[in-house]
């Protein structure tokens, strides 16, 4: 849609970071005080897609001892209030003001959680929200949608003393519930790992009630189920060590489970450099997603690194940015301040379309974005900048983007620099991706290849690609040369034309236009 000035932005749309609404999230900054840890988060630049400007976590243990007790651990409350009082000097010191502080299970349900929030308050001035578990639910699965706007499925979240389920999808949040399934609570749970199970399975079974229908996914949040997950690549030495949008079948995640009750916890914990305090949850909290598979029968299950905290960012987002697509706007933000000519990428895609007519939605999306980033990484070294730029795509804080479309924007932008992928020290990761998806990936590579040098300023009035089938019955790729497009159709741009055709297994036809 044309706007007001009656300029077409086409597939992208205006530019989320010229919206005042998203000006306004410019940095962000929110305090997730949990059972098991206090984490600091600062939001930076386009919030649709979350940049971490700054992140620190401390394990401070508030709610170990509480089903035993009522109260917070006394060692866990002198660290975690260091740890907010730390925090409160980070955030002058940013200009990060007001920041969102909110506490969970720990402080909601101790007796001296309100003595806490107001020792938190006069010693650091930070006001700390307390939650219920129904709205902890709602925020991790806001977080889960952030990164996720076609989710469908369960939400889990698993903190220390409590773990929350939410329906999502149409890119709204149902029913919700909360449980004291955390592991510090399993802890005082009597009869061994026979009574857990019993008692894990009766909490689940009544959870179920609300939650009645098909489940395609679960997704789950939180440290314990990131551990799990990081074991699961290391037993299936899953080459991409990414834990956002990391997938797994029931059948995979129960032979893991299997795995680590028969490992040693202290080698595993070295193997994946977990923390001591971390790695002793993890066997209860395998219990529980023991348990979880069970009773819900998800049909995948699938990790998110997102989480309340970057639920509290979607909460402060208009409808209108949340309905935009994360991974553009990354790859769109990543351009504008990276880019040696910021805005080439939306022509350079222009350009280029005509060859991907027929690719599906979720291939142009990543068309498009490849199109953005195709010159981020320009000022490393030029023996290298084909794997760096492999290394930005796979490894950024992408959202939107599952393992196998990150493998593919990574080596269609290492073949944006370098016509060959054979002896790359990538290659485990190329097997994330059909023979068909490293086709494509070399083909948009090669493009980019070309179009990116064909014309600094606009490769579309230089000239037309064409693909399409000769008398001959031959697949031909026609580059249709303007006046201005003849002068810089030079040897080099020749060259790269040429073997993007070879890629296209299209004959490479060159004419020019005829005159009006």
């Amino acid at each position: 849609m044309p706007d007001q000035a009656g300029e077409d932005w086409g597939p992208f749309g205006r530019p989320l970071f010229e919206d005042p609404s998203a000006r306004a999230l410019s940095r962000v900054g929110v305090v997730d005080v949990g059972s098991n840890s206090v984490r600091m988060v600062v939001f930076d630049g386009a919030a649709r897609s979350p940049a971490y400007f700054y992140n620190e976590k401390v394990m401070c243990a508030l709610g170990q001892g509480l089903a035993e007790t009522g109260r917070l651990n006394p060692q866990g409350r002198v660290r975690a209030l260091a740890a907010l009082r730390r925090f409160a000097l980070l955030a002058e010191g940013m200009d990060v003001s007001p920041m969102t502080v909110v506490a969970t299970a720990a402080v909601r349900e101790a007796s001296d959680g309100a003595a806490f929030r107001e020792e938190v308050f006069e010693t650091t001035g930070l006001k700390m929200w307390v939650i219920d578990g129904a709205e902890e639910a709602r925020l991790s699965a806001q977080g889960v949608l952030l990164g996720w706007p076609e989710a469908r499925g369960i939400v889990c979240d698993i903190g220390g003393n409590s773990m929350e389920l939410a329906l999502i999808g149409n890119g709204k949040v149902g029913a919700r519930a909360t449980s004291p399934l955390g592991p510090f609570r399993l802890q005082q749970v009597e009869g061994g790992v026979k009574g857990r199970r019993a008692h894990i399975h009766r909490i689940l079974t009544d959870m179920k009630k609300l939650f009645p229908t098909d489940h395609p996914r679960l997704y789950l949040v939180g440290g314990s189920w990131r551990v799990i997950a990081r074991l699961d690549m290391e037993r299936r030495a899953y080459p991409l060590t990414v834990l956002h949008e990391y997938r797994m079948t029931p059948t995979q995640i129960l032979d893991t489970l299997d795995w680590i009750a028969a490992s040693d916890l202290a080698v595993l914990r070295v193997l994946t450099a977990t923390s001591p305090e971390r790695m002793d949850l993890v066997p209860l909290a395998c219990e529980v997603l023991r348990t979880l598979i069970e009773v819900l029968a998800p049909r995948e299950i699938d990790i998110s690194a997102y989480g309340i905290r970057e639920g509290l960012l979607y909460e402060q987002m208009p409808d209108r940015l949340r309905a935009r697509d994360p991974l553009i706007e990354a790859a769109r933000m990543a351009e504008a301040t990276s880019a040696r000519i910021p805005g080439f990428g939306k022509k350079l895609f222009g350009f280029l379309e005509p060859l991907f007519h027929d690719a599906p939605p979720e291939q142009m999306r990543l068309v498009r974005a490849a199109c953005l980033l195709h010159d981020t990484t320009w000022r490393a070294h030029p023996d290298y900048r084909a794997e760096v730029c492999f290394d930005n795509a796979t490894r950024a804080n992408l959202g939107g983007l599952d393992h196998s479309g990150r493998v593919f924007l990574g080596l269609a932008l290492l073949h944006r620099y370098k016509n060959s992928r054979t002896g790359s020290r990538l290659e485990p990761l190329f097997r994330l991706l059909t023979e068909d998806q490293l086709r494509d990936a070399e083909v948009l590579g090669k493009a980019m290849r070309f179009g990116a040098m064909f014309s600094v300023a606009d490769p579309s009035s230089a000239g037309t690609l064409r693909l399409h089938q000769s008398r001959k019955k031959e697949r031909e790729l026609e580059l249709i040369l303007t006046p201005l497009g003849v002068g810089l159709f030079g040897e080099v741009a020749q060259a790269r034309f040429t073997a993007l055709a070879q890629s296209l297994r299209a004959v490479p036809m060159v004419s020019e236009a005829q005159a009006a």
